[in-house]
């Protein structure tokens, strides 16, 4: 939920003052742009609607009247603030994308949650603002319905590359964004000019093919989505192209030729947690709820669930080719949430001889009272392994 702070008497404020406060706290970009920020960003949005490029995030669709300008969200809003807190990885993201017998966890992932980090930083940035020259303020983190990224690229921090993603000269990928709201005049700072150029290494790298065209994202096939955002079960034609990806994929992050200046996380609580790099996905697949919470707690991943988490770690193993994998599979087969069902089923139909499979399937299905289980089971009789 968005902060609001609000005095009397306002005065002009000190931009280089604020620059400093940034500082202070830790973030390592800052940038002044204007709310009035014209009709571009929210016709991309309502283009990308219409295209039913959004999947199952009714969310957007419900929040797009407020989403598409700063000002439908707050009217009274003059100016935005945006802020961006370096997040890069001490490793390269894609060095365990190929360990089949380990998941990847997108590197936002790996550390504490962004969202507290970000949003305590704000807070005392926008109590000072308040506390120095009046005015309303209102502070968000990315849950809010607001489009950082053409805010932030207007405001300097950087451009949006062709992955849709933005890009810093001086971090590259991996910039969070949060911003304030103000309604205070502050002089805009001048967009940045940045360049893509020929270079599509982000849109030929994406496992799915999830750029219709550069500067474009079908989010229905975004790994990213598909691992995280959507609660339903993952189509049958995908499952094999995410690989191990157990929580997000940075693919088109990590292979932009623009991380060549990317600098390593200085706050400490962004930087990625030994456990969650690369972990067993044999130990993944064994957590209840209560080991799940434990392992996850205080990371993005915690608000996934054990069962989502579970339904993304069997479809991994589905794609592991490793026989071993079926001791963890096997226990599963009856797991209290259908969601884990189907994808354990799925995993066993890709790693089980036809002996194996039809053992489980003879007592099991019959058994079997949820429709898209029994579906399933039906469907990956004979090992088929389908591809998009």
């Amino acid at each position: 939920m968005p902060i609001s702070i609000s005095s009397s008497f306002p005065v002009s404020v000190d931009k280089a003052a604020l620059r400093t406060a940034a500082r202070a706290e830790g973030f390592d970009a800052i940038g002044f742009v204007s709310a009035d920020i014209g009709d571009i960003p929210g016709k991309h949005l309502k283009e990308f609607i219409s295209a039913g490029r959004h999947g199952d995030m009714d969310w957007i669709v419900e929040k797009a009247a407020r989403r598409h300008h700063p000002q439908a969200l707050w009217p009274e809003a003059k100016s935005v603030i945006m802020l961006g807190l370096n997040y890069g990885p001490e490793i390269d993201p894609l060095a365990y994308t190929e360990e089949s017998e380990h998941g990847v966890i997108s590197v936002y992932a790996q550390g504490r949650d962004y969202h507290d980090v970000v949003k305590k930083k704000l807070k005392r940035i926008a109590r000072g603002i308040v506390r120095d020259y009046g005015g309303d303020v209102k502070v968000f983190v990315d849950t809010a319905p607001v489009m950082e990224k053409p805010l932030a690229a207007k405001a300097g921090l950087g451009w949006q590359g062709k992955h849709t993603n933005l890009l810093s000269r001086d971090f590259g990928s991996w910039l969070f964004l949060g911003c304030i709201f103000t309604t205070h005049e502050i002089t805009p700072d001048l967009a940045t000019e940045g360049s893509c150029g020929s270079c599509t290494e982000c849109l030929d790298i994406c496992p799915t093919n999830a750029f219709p065209e550069p500067y474009q994202l079908d989010a229905r096939r975004c790994i990213s989505y598909l691992t995280i955002e959507t609660k339903a079960h993952i189509d049958r034609h995908m499952r094999p192209l995410i690989g191990n990806r157990i929580y997000g994929c940075d693919d088109c992050l990590a292979v932009c030729p623009w991380n060549k200046y990317a600098k390593t996380a200085r706050e400490l609580k962004l930087r990625a947690r030994s456990e969650l790099i690369a972990p067993s996905l044999a130990e993944l697949a064994t957590l209840d709820d209560a080991a799940f919470r434990a392992l996850f707690s205080g990371s993005p991943v915690k608000r996934l669930g054990r069962n989502r988490f579970l339904r993304n770690v069997l479809i991994a193993i589905g794609n592991s080719g490793h026989l071993a994998f079926l001791e963890v599979v096997t226990p599963l087969l009856s797991d209290r949430s259908a969601i884990i069902r189907v994808a354990a089923v799925w995993a066993l139909g890709q790693l089980a001889t036809p002996e194996i499979y039809g053992q489980h399937f003879d007592i099991l299905v019959g058994q079997e009272t949820d429709d898209a289980v029994r579906t399933e089971w039906f469907l990956s009789k004979g090992n088929e392994n389908e591809q998009a």
